[in-house]
């Protein structure tokens, strides 16, 4: 399936993603505490500039006044060790007792780079001796002995680059090994999904960490099969049901119409005898197209009905209708007035004649049949965007907007189990419908201009 490889291209960008935001925030956080533990002066710096601001007066020595002030807001005391002597010649007044007054070379060295008596020291060069400044004994760490290879130093930076591409290697390496066993887990599931969505059994392994979705997708694929099943069985018995029925009523019906139409053309009855067989005659009639209507939607319904396709001119299939009944001597209330442009002669289309002719004639006949009081019924056949449209409409009583909408959008009743009281509108539509179906073609009913229905065929070339 296309969507494993864009699962595992999303499953790898999430990681490198991930893993590029936490080095990120990893810089960032290093960086913050850096500048917030280096940004103050440095002690080295402050020992050099109290060795330069210390002077020798007639009072003895002192600092300027803002090297004092510094100092002694951060607690820091200060010792000034003389170079000959190597004695402390002056000192400030917070200096600890414990600390010493006399110093060694040694003790010189030692302080110079790191503590005295626990406390960081930090030095300055004056101009009679050394400077010691002093600083609260939790305030520095200092490395007393700190020494590296210079080429450590030199290749420390392609180093740390190096380490740091091998770590992002590493963690792709890692993340693939533990979610192999998942994307392999993934692909059989996600072609079990789409079988299930084409109606195609399932029957995945039960094994994996994802064992427990396998056997979810077989229980769910068994519960299709076997509603499938009972499917095909309920339209089985619904379709030869329908058979049955129409053909056991058939003979039956035959001698009814036969017998009546006797009766209407027998010379000794009455007037109102004669009409009444003439009722008996065309109910009969109807009944036999209904039942004729009723087995062609259930065949086209359940693809029982063969399809004759050839190349056919749908102008000429639809004039042939519009001629058949005007021949067939309708009421004068009714007019068929032909639409088609002069222009338009040719319209092939890949279609069934017959069937494209039972739909055109359900439409003309759905007029006449619903204008009781008359109309004129207009019928034409034009070409746009490489699809052939047979139109037919008229001037009569016409539909609501409700009526519209269910008749575009409800299922009828003989292909829908549901609110099936809601939708009794006749066969005639339906067959046309699944006529337009079966050529891949589409209906829609509207308003027509003329006042009245209006119902389009839309079939493709």
């Amino acid at each position: 399936m296309k969507s494993i490889p864009k699962l595992i291209r999303r499953f790898v960008g999430i990681m490198m993603i991930s893993t590029m935001l936490l080095v990120i925030l990893n810089i960032a956080f290093y960086i913050i505490m850096f500048w917030k533990y280096t940004t103050n002066t440095s002690a080295w710096d402050i020992a050099d500039k109290a060795a330069e601001s210390l002077r020798f007066t007639d009072s003895g020595y002192t600092l300027s006044d803002e090297i004092a002030a510094e100092l002694k807001e951060q607690n820091v005391w200060a010792i000034l060790i003389d170079d000959n002597t190597r004695q402390v010649i002056w000192q400030t007044e917070n200096l600890p007792n414990n600390i010493p007054k006399q110093y060694t070379l040694s003790d010189i060295s030692d302080l110079s780079r790191g503590y005295v008596d626990g406390y960081p020291t930090f030095t300055g060069e004056a101009k009679n001796g050394l400077l010691v400044l002093g600083y609260p004994r939790d305030s520095y760490w200092k490395l007393i002995r700190p020494s590296w290879d210079y080429h450590f130093i030199a290749d420390l930076p392609k180093n740390v680059l190096i380490a740091f591409c091998m770590n992002i290697i590493l963690m792709f390496l890692i993340y693939a090994i533990t979610n192999s066993r998942l994307l392999r887990s993934i692909k059989p599931i996600t072609n079990g999904i789409q079988d299930l969505s084409q109606g195609t059994p399932v029957q995945l392994s039960e094994k994996g960490i994802l064992s427990e979705l396998a056997a979810n997708i077989n229980q769910t694929s068994s519960i299709l099969q076997k509603q499938a099943e009972q499917l095909r069985k309920k339209e089985t018995a619904r379709a030869n049901w329908i058979a049955g029925v129409s053909h056991d009523i058939r003979t039956p019906l035959s001698m009814v119409m036969g017998y009546a139409g006797q009766l209407e053309n027998t010379p000794g009855l009455t007037e109102a005898e004669r009409k009444k067989a003439s009722v008996i005659v065309k109910q009969s009639e109807r009944m036999k197209n209904l039942i004729n209507d009723l087995n062609l939607a259930s065949k086209l319904e359940y693809n029982m009905q063969p399809l004759m396709r050839e190349k056919q001119n749908a102008v000429a299939i639809v004039r042939q209708v519009v001629v058949d009944f005007i021949n067939m001597d309708i009421d004068d209330m009714f007019s068929i007035e032909w639409e088609t442009a002069d222009t338009l002669s040719v319209c092939n289309i890949n279609a069934d004649k017959d069937l494209l002719k039972r739909a055109v004639t359900n439409l003309v006949q759905n007029s006449i049949t619903h204008n009781e009081q008359g109309c004129a019924i207009y019928v034409s056949v034009a070409e746009h965007d490489n699809n052939c449209i047979i139109c037919v409409e008229d001037d009569g009583v016409g539909v609501s907007d409700e009526q519209i909408e269910k008749l575009n959008n409800t299922p009828h009743y003989m292909v829908c189990d549901s609110n099936t009281f809601e939708q009794r509108h006749g066969l005639g539509l339906l067959i046309v419908k699944q006529i337009a179906n079966s050529h891949n073609g589409t209906v829609l009913i509207a308003h027509s201009e003329y006042g009245g229905f209006k119902v389009s065929i839309e079939i493709p070339k």
